[in-house]
């Protein structure tokens, strides 16, 4: 195994050093297209095969990097041929990667198939990212803590994603995707939680027991705002988010300490949606960083998320700063 040196502590009033730290997986996405998608047992045909660089960690770093944002990557990549598929955006995007390992083995790999309505299924071998352990992310304890945001997904190893969570001492973006056990406190922390509507019944189910399976997105909200949770995002996909908030009375339902403000989504035509979710958490931690309240960094994210699905595939259908994005 072979590893680069880990970087020293980030001063977060020096905008030279990263503001945001993304702790997650790197990925090289093998991606087709089909018709639609199989029944099990069938077989079709279908085109692409193409490999691009994908992993929650690694989009949502590359996502917030193309925005504009101070960036720095905590991951790992394999000794294969594909690691540099994996990280070619992240290398070209300027986002700080010397605390991205290099693991004997093969780097993370995620089986992507999109059909021509543009929903995808996707299968993950993790690869490198299983290397991910708690001693692994210690190793980044100074730049983790040095961060004004950090973000933690649910593709690597639960006890890295925990340590990462308690050596944070900025904001913390948790995106639970795919869910997993956490300790409660490590949930607690959270601000904002980021999750769809079926991850906000499974984190509800974490917190409280079997509650959350039959509730709508707004009954689900106000339940994990009881649970604890001190701010969230729940994504809906074409019906947007909801942003629920301590402090705001711009919703009907809020009372003094907690507002739960929709976000509408905004209508593009979908052509493939890997990774939109990705760049919705990347570009709103990009705005958190700025000093943005969440309702107004959701509003942007939607935007950016909604320019994602136009084009194909993860981070490279990713908008850069300064390009026009849709809903404006």
């Amino acid at each position: 195994m072979s590893a680069s040196t880990a970087p020293g502590p980030s001063d977060p009033s020096d905008p030279s050093d990263p503001r945001i730290v993304v702790v997650g997986s790197i990925n090289a996405d093998l991606s087709t297209r089909v018709a639609r998608h199989p029944q099990p047992g069938e077989t079709l045909h279908g085109t692409g095969g193409e490999v691009r660089p994908g992993g929650k960690g690694a989009n949502q770093a590359a996502a917030a990097a193309l925005q504009g944002g101070a960036v720095a990557m905590v991951g790992a990549v394999g000794d294969d041929a594909m690691a540099s598929d994996a990280l070619s955006v992240l290398s070209s995007s300027g986002a700080d990667l010397s605390a991205v390992r290099t693991e004997e083995g093969p780097t993370g790999l995620a089986v992507v198939t999109v059909s021509d309505d543009g929903e995808n299924t996707i299968v993950v071998v993790p690869g490198a990212n299983a290397s991910m352990n708690a001693a692994r992310v210690r190793e980044s304890t100074d730049l983790i803590a040095g961060a004004a945001v950090v973000v933690l997904q649910g593709e690597i190893p639960r006890d890295g994603i925990e340590e990462a969570a308690r050596g944070t001492r900025g904001r913390l973006i948790l995106n639970p995707a795919p869910v997993l056990e956490l300790d409660r406190d490590v949930l607690l922390r959270a601000d904002p939680l980021v999750v769809n509507e079926h991850e906000a019944a499974l984190v509800l189910d974490l917190l409280e027991g079997d509650a959350g399976s039959s509730l709508a997105p707004e009954d689900l909200a106000h339940a994990l705002r009881t649970a604890g949770i001190e701010s969230l995002v729940i994504t809906l996909g074409a019906e947007g988010a909801l942003v629920g908030v301590s402090g705001a009375d711009d919703d009907p339902r809020s009372d003094a300490a907690w507002s739960l403000v929709r976000v509408p989504a905004v209508r593009v035509r979908a052509v493939d949606t890997t990774g939109a979710g990705d760049a919705f958490v990347g570009s709103l931690a990009v705005r958190l960083a700025e000093g943005a309240s969440l309702v107004d960094a959701a509003r942007f994210a939607t935007r950016v998320s909604a320019a994602s699905v136009t084009r194909e595939g993860a981070q490279t259908s990713y908008p850069r700063g300064g390009e026009e994005l849709p809903g404006g």
